[in-house]
């Protein structure tokens, strides 16, 4: 397979003769295409060779962001020589075949498919990015990793390390050694650069998976050999501090590491399977951590009221919501927004997810009985103004935590229910006297995540009558109104959603809620009471997005469910 593609560029002063000689020499020890090793030696870039192949052979630059490939062409060409000549089939009209190629100058690519397809060739350029996408979009073949892998330099991630044993750095060595290092470290940078909160790696009886969880949903995005699983696992497990050699029970750790000069931290939780260890790895980005409250996506009252809550000098404030609705991120956004130099604000988490300056922060460790109980105990011999609990999970927690609300602190926790109002008759149910949770809850945030709408693939949408009125709407006052939902692209992973954002139940505890605690109401008696009072619930709010085109009806049902 030979490429004309470099004495082109040298011939049209692209690059010089000197350029032109390193990148053969390097070509040669890594095999990389030409286009990858190019643009490695950052004297060009890809979009300038596409930009300068589409001028030269007179042919069209496409943007492969919004192709939608038939899935009879997808079958013309198979996989091996899609990925050896890095070339897509696009489009079929009637003897002729369009296909997009990142370097048409390779010698008889185009006779070679005239010949396996029988049909007439028309070609046009993209981008080997592009291209990498589009094959992990449209034949699940892991496009952008490899395009990571390819592209890996040794400072690209830069593990930080904190101690270990002449043991430890000896299998460290070994692991190093190996090409493993280039994949487990291209798995991560492919996780943060397509925004996953979690990596999952599941070893099988005969398979190997690697997962990415992105906007909420797990996606499958490679299976590496299962051979490879134990020295993938041993390279993690160095990564993080933990022992190698013990397999029969879980460990928990965590790395830091450097992403293009960005701090990134992940905490590694491994556990033994039938067929060996699965990882877990959640990534924190710091950067992309958003603490602005008015970017959360609150309604115009529901924001009013949670800002006087969190103002208000003691009480007690409360959100609610399954493992990863993003409680603690709310929580962070509010210590961010109330903590100055004029307050001791404390916090008890497990774990701490984001070291923040400013925040005394206790890391609750239960082996050495230091409870959210003991530390909240210890918080109140500290002189505190502000105190963040991270969850409330039992009576004496509970009990400490109305104490110091009603003792002059302004106390933030989390609790796990599934509405607002189930937060106030749960804190009885612990156990907590009624006119304590009357008179020390100031408010209640239930919260979820939903995905929004893919800006790039968004297209108007007809929507079955039956799918509004599940949620509450009238279809016939609806007539006439635009709703979206996304087509799917290369940008959203086909997935036609990208972001998240919220939905929030905010119960500010008025006096007529605080006679229904002390009356001894029930969940929906006091759900009802605060709707009167101008409360959206969950659902609500969903459909408030979805009529504004920030999300679609499927997912305000996902999220909050069928018949909610």
């Amino acid at each position: 397979m030979s490429s004309r593609l470099p004495n082109l560029l040298i011939n049209n002063e692209m690059i010089t003769q000197e350029q032109f000689l390193i990148f053969k020499s390097r070509q040669k020890e890594s095999g990389n295409s030409v286009v990858t090793e190019l643009t490695k030696l950052g004297v060009i870039s890809e979009e300038q060779i596409a930009q300068f192949i589409s001028g030269y052979y007179s042919l069209e630059l496409v943007d492969m962001e919004t192709v939608q490939i038939p899935e009879a062409v997808l079958k013309l060409l198979s996989k091996e020589f899609i990925q050896k000549y890095q070339v897509l089939p696009l489009s079929r009209s009637g003897k002729t075949l369009r296909v997009a190629l990142v370097d048409p100058s390779i010698d008889f690519v185009l006779e070679d498919i005239k010949f396996i397809t029988g049909f007439n060739v028309q070609p046009v350029v993209c981008t080997e990015t592009q291209f990498l996408r589009g094959i992990e979009k449209f034949y699940h073949m892991g496009g952008t990793l490899n395009k990571i892998l390819a592209d890996m330099s040794d400072d690209t991630v830069e593990v930080v390390q904190t101690g270990g044993d002449a043991e430890l750095d000896r299998l460290k060595e070994e692991v190093e050694a190996a090409p493993i290092v280039k994949l487990v470290d291209g798995i991560l940078t492919d996780a943060i650069s397509k925004r996953a909160s979690d990596i999952h790696l599941e070893p099988y009886e005969s398979q190997f998976r690697v997962r990415f969880r992105i906007d909420g949903v797990l996606q499958e995005v490679m299976s590496p050999p299962t051979h490879m699983k134990s020295a993938i696992v041993s390279r993690i497990k160095i990564m993080a501090n933990l022992n190698i050699a013990e397999r029969r029970v879980p460990q928990d750790g965590h790395i830091n590491m450097k992403v293009a000069d960005r701090g990134v931290d992940l905490r590694v939780s491994t556990l033994p399977t039938l067929f060996g260890e699965k990882i877990v790895m959640r990534i924190l980005d710091k950067s992309n951590l958003t603490l602005d409250l008015t970017a959360f996506g609150f309604s115009e009252k529901a924001f009013a009221d949670f800002e006087k809550a969190i103002r208000s000098p003691h009480g007690l404030i409360l959100v609610t919501g399954p493992t990863g609705s993003g409680k603690t991120t709310t929580l962070y956004s509010v210590l961010s927004k109330i903590n100055t130099p004029t307050v001791n604000t404390m916090t008890a988490e497990d774990p701490v997810e984001y070291n923040f300056a400013g925040l005394n922060q206790v890391q609750v460790r239960d082996e050495v009985n230091l409870t959210f109980a003991t530390a909240l105990k210890s918080f109140l011999r500290q002189d505190p103004d502000i105190i963040m609990i991270g969850e409330i999970r039992d009576l004496e927690t509970g009990s400490i935590a109305v104490r110091a609300a009603l003792t002059g602190h302004l106390v933030l926790s989390t609790l796990h229910t599934n509405s607002a109002a189930a937060t106030v008759t749960r804190l009885v149910d612990m156990g907590i006297e009624r006119f304590l949770v009357s008179s020390s809850v100031n408010l209640v945030v239930a919260q979820r995540l939903l995905r929004k709408i893919c800006p790039k693939c968004k297209i108007p949408v007809e929507v079955h009558p039956e799918a509004l009125r599940e949620v509450g709407l009238d279809p016939d006052q609806c007539k006439g109104k635009t709703f979206y939902h996304g087509a799917g692209c290369l940008d959203c992973n086909n997935t036609g959603y990208r972001g998240r954002t919220g939905i929030y139940e905010v119960m500010a505890m008025t006096q007529r809620t605080r006679e229904m605690v002390l009356e001894g109401a029930n969940t929906h008696e006091i759900e009802q009471i605060a709707v009167k009072e101008g409360m959206l619930t969950l659902r609500m709010d969903g459909v408030e997005k979805f009529k504004k085109g920030v999300t679609t009806i499927e997912e305000v049902l996902r999220i909050t469910g069928e018949g909610h």
